[in-house]
């Protein structure tokens, strides 16, 4: 009787055991939801680093964690139900790409108390995603994007010594891309050049605004406006036509064919941010208690078959300088 007793002993604790594995199990696997707002290079490099940093801080998509992605296919409306969709679903978080995905996302989360992780969003205070001191205004926070200005005012200025005016294509209902044009005409000043700017409602509206503004200056500097990244080889054949370059904003810009750009790396961006996921995932912070980061520094990149398309001749010391050179174009 007594080994029987201590048989039923051994098995009850060790469905406890088992029972109290499967729990934690259970507590350390996770269900997010990813937003993005646009198909294109930089927020696909987002969502690459943002998978990766949460890998690296071992949290991985198949092992413990899942993952739902949805596109906007840069429509707002569609941001919105998206991120409607996920607090429907319960989902632990939501990693919003790019500034339109982020409002959204902040405002289906706001009664739920779901945390929102943004990435590539410009200008957090001015998409009132963050108060004026970086701190969060809810359980929201992530990372910015915000580009170097004058490092890339220097570099086309170092490139055309003679160019006057710089031509900018945006979205007037992207808050991250009024506030680069207005960085850009602060300091565009100190460097003699005019900024000429033209604003779309649409990617419908891209090919003649851009062949328009391609007609009257002396390049086009190209920011991360979703909807015009979208149609960057819209842009790039106006100002191929013109015979003039187009400067982007980051390493995937180049690729596809701009001429040069003083950029920050999206990958690495999105490693930033699903750190900060992870912490939050894990319960190390609340997302309200961590103010938003910024990615830090620019690299120069440079595409020599961009160049070469409107005779254009790159000086050899920027090519040299360069952290990454392109001799074709990749559309």
């Amino acid at each position: 009787m007594k080994k029987r007793i201590a048989a039923l002993l051994m098995a009850a604790a060790m469905m406890t055991a088992a029972a109290s594995s499967f729990a934690y199990a259970e507590e350390e696997s996770y269900t997010i939801g990813i937003s993005q707002f646009a198909e294109h290079g930089s927020l696909d490099n987002c969502r690459e680093g943002f998978l990766e940093g949460l890998k690296e801080a071992g949290i991985e998509e198949g092992v413990n964690l899942t993952v739902e992605y949805q596109n906007a296919q840069s429509d707002t409306g569609t941001a919105g139900q998206i991120s409607d969709s996920f607090i429907s679903q319960g989902v632990d978080l939501i990693c919003a790409i790019a500034t339109p995905t982020a409002m959204s996302a902040y405002n289906s989360a706001m009664s739920s108390g779901t945390p929102v992780i943004y990435t590539a969003v410009s200008d957090p205070v001015g998409a009132g995603l963050a108060n004026e001191d970086g701190t969060p205004v809810g359980e929201i926070t992530g990372t910015a994007d915000q580009l170097p200005v004058e490092e890339q005012l220097q570099m086309i200025r170092a490139l055309m010594p003679d160019a006057k005016t710089i031509g900018i294509l945006y979205t007037t209902s992207e808050a991250n891309s009024l506030s680069t044009i207005e960085e850009y005409k602060e300091l565009a000043g100190e460097y003699d050049f005019e900024i000429v700017e033209s604003g779309i409602n649409t990617i419908a509206d891209v090919d003649m605004a851009a062949t328009e503004l391609a007609g009257k200056v002396d390049c086009i500097n190209n920011l991360t406006d979703n909807t015009v990244v979208s149609a960057l080889q819209t842009v790039l054949a106006a100002a191929n036509d013109a015979g003039i370059p187009v400067f982007g904003s980051e390493i995937e810009q180049v690729r596809n064919g701009c001429m040069a750009a003083m950029g920050i790396d999206y990958v690495e961006l999105g490693k930033q941010t699903g750190a900060m996921a992870a912490k939050v995932l894990k319960g190390e912070a609340k997302a309200s208690e961590m103010n938003y980061e910024t990615c830090s520094g620019a690299s120069l990149y440079v595409n020599t078959a961009a160049a070469e398309n409107i005779g254009f001749t790159l000086d050899e010391e920027y090519i040299t300088d360069a952290a990454e050179t392109f001799d074709e174009i990749e559309a």
